[in-house]
């Protein structure tokens, strides 16, 4: 009987050990299970952060206009452009010493900006101005490429004669004429409007279709010289 009731303790012994030591062996392997689970996922997550993350949009500023278009000049081997209109296409050359403006031009042709925008002031006998429209989609497109002025730069030889494109200045508080750079006008008298010299920038010439111009500045216009029938731009390009 003593010799049984040993080997029963005896057994009872191993069985309690045996337990005591299950729970932490099974503990330490859940909590290896979790660190590995942990591990993975914030990976994922970090690389696809990562592959997610999209730069803002470029956007031009009063402060980084300058420096944008001195450097997009020096680039530029073109310097023609054919305007496409609801009337009929003409063709300007832009001048290679004024180079913000022409920078400017080109820049915001290859950013199909003037894509249809409209011939908004037509002043007879005088000039066609372009660049504006009432359109919402317009006012977007300022919106996307950005809000900045251009200084002006009327001391490189050029005079208004006719035939010439030049940069209106901005309708903003604006005592040094800074030119605003999404219009332009052409200037239809003959032999030119040299009262705008040193007021405005000359910044090229139209060297084709001429006749195009004229038939704008011909339209019949309401107050405040927009012209009774649209005008659009249908199409700038760089030649």
């Amino acid at each position: 009987m003593r010799q049984s009731a040993l080997a029963t303790t005896y057994i009872l012994f191993l069985l309690l050990a045996s337990c005591g030591e299950s729970p932490k062996k099974e503990k330490d392997k859940v909590q290896e299970n979790i660190a590995n689970s942990d591990t993975v996922p914030k990976t994922e997550l970090d690389s696809t952060a990562i592959e997610e993350e999209e730069e803002e949009p470029f956007k031009l500023t009063e402060e980084n206009a300058i420096d944008f278009f001195f450097n997009y000049s020096k680039k530029l081997k073109k310097d023609k452009v054919k305007i496409t209109t609801t009337m009929g296409s003409f063709t300007v050359q832009l001048y290679d010493n004024v180079p913000y403006h022409k920078a400017n031009f080109i820049y915001l042709t290859r950013q199909k900006y003037f894509d249809s925008t409209q011939f908004h002031r037509v002043v007879k006998d005088f000039i066609i101005q372009g660049g504006n429209s009432d359109d919402r989609r317009t006012a977007r497109k300022r919106g996307d490429i950005g809000r900045y002025l251009l200084p002006p730069d009327g001391n490189k030889g050029h005079k208004h004669h006719r035939g010439t494109i030049s940069m209106p200045s901005s309708e903003r508080d604006n005592p040094h004429k800074l030119a605003s750079p999404y219009e332009f006008f052409i200037v239809v008298a003959n032999p030119g409007s040299y009262h705008l010299d040193g007021s405005y920038t000359p910044f090229g010439r139209v060297i084709e279709g001429m006749d195009i111009v004229d038939a704008i500045n011909n339209v019949r216009v309401g107050d405040g010289d927009w012209p009774w029938q649209n005008i659009y731009i249908l199409k700038a390009e760089v030649l």
